[in-house]
């Protein structure tokens, strides 16, 4: 099947390289340079230094021509850009292969509109003329490195079109990789978002070095927080039970290659958000969506004092120690 992965950081990197033992997959990305350079040494030395990628895969520097691999028949195109990509790569797609299906990879809102992933993509589908092949999101529990690596790993697909669900799980479910096809992409999208928010929470608390007791705690709670506000928005309660929601948040804010987790530890260590993020190398989803989840929670008359308060800490200046006793503090109430 002809696939074509736009966007050639970790995530992108490392799918590309799973669908290529498989499939006829091109890997696109804005550097030309880091592009080639990757294809050359079959290895994306800045964001899976050490990890081999597949011989099959091929990059393609050329974003014309990697749109047309993937609008051939029975094509995929999967877009692994970060949230505030998605519009340009959407319109691209629409402009040249609109006839093939498309799934994207990105976790959060939109920060100055507060908009969903798939509510983003259909805005951009009814400025064309709402003319397009179906779509969906593919989301999960999953580090890059480790799926780069071959470990095991498990993704939801959310699509209401069944064969962008099939073609995906066609694309993807084979060797350590099992994909899941569900319907509610509110539900998918809303946990992939959220969760990174709380894992700056978890994080902080692990920085603080307040036990794993309180680290459950936080999960837990935040878990309540994610599935109130989904569920406000249309997500459907068991979603949030599974890979997307509970799953995708345990991962995020209890592993060590959390980039959102590590902004939380940092912060609690007396690091200054400017510099994290600059050392991050990486994109923290969850520094970039917390506003927009907290607007739209309150928007919706949703409580969500775990994400209140970490907005209250990246862009407010509370401490986090202030922040944590003022958790602590709420009055007592039903679970």
């Amino acid at each position: 099947m002809p696939v074509t992965v736009l966007g050639a950081g970790a995530w992108g990197t490392a799918l590309a390289s799973h669908a290529a033992r498989v499939h006829d997959v091109r890997l696109w990305g804005r550097d030309a340079g880091e592009l080639a350079a990757i294809g050359a040494a079959r290895e994306n030395a800045r964001y899976l230094p050490g990890v081999p990628l597949h011989p099959g895969l091929r990059t393609e520097p050329d974003l014309q021509a990697a749109l047309a691999h993937a609008a051939q028949p029975g094509g995929l195109l999967v877009i692994a850009t970060p949230v505030a990509g998605l519009r340009d790569m959407a319109q691209a797609w629409l402009a040249h292969a609109s006839a093939a299906r498309m799934v994207w990879l990105c976790k959060g809102f939109e920060p100055d509109t507060g908009r969903l992933p798939h509510q983003m993509v259909q805005e951009v589908i009814d400025a064309h003329g709402g003319s397009a092949a179906g779509n969906g999101v593919l989301s999960g529990p999953s580090f890059a490195r480790e799926v780069a690596q071959g470990l095991p790993c498990a993704l939801t697909v959310a699509s209401d079109d069944p064969v962008v669900c099939e073609r995906v799980q066609q694309v993807f479910h084979h060797h350590a990789m099992r994909i899941y096809a569900s319907e509610d992409i509110v539900g998918v999208e809303v946990g992939g978002a959220v969760k990174n928010v709380l894992a700056i929470a978890t994080g902080a608390s692990d920085g603080l070095g307040l036990g794993l007791n309180a680290r459950a705690a936080l999960v837990t709670r935040g878990l309540a927080e994610m599935t109130r506000l989904g569920m406000a928005l249309g997500g459907r309660t068991e979603t949030f039970m599974g890979l997307t929601g509970v799953g995708d948040l345990i991962l995020t804010a209890t592993g060590d290659l959390s980039r959102n987790r590590t902004v939380g530890m940092r912060l609690a260590q007396g690091g200054k958000l400017d510099d994290i993020l600059r050392d991050l190398g990486h994109v923290a989803e969850g520094v970039r969506c917390a506003r927009a989840v907290l607007a739209l929670a309150k928007q919706q008359g949703v409580d969500m004092p775990i994400t209140e308060a970490v907005c209250e800490v990246l862009f407010n200046g509370l401490p986090v120690q202030t922040a944590v006793e003022r958790l602590l503090q709420r009055d007592a109430r039903a679970e």
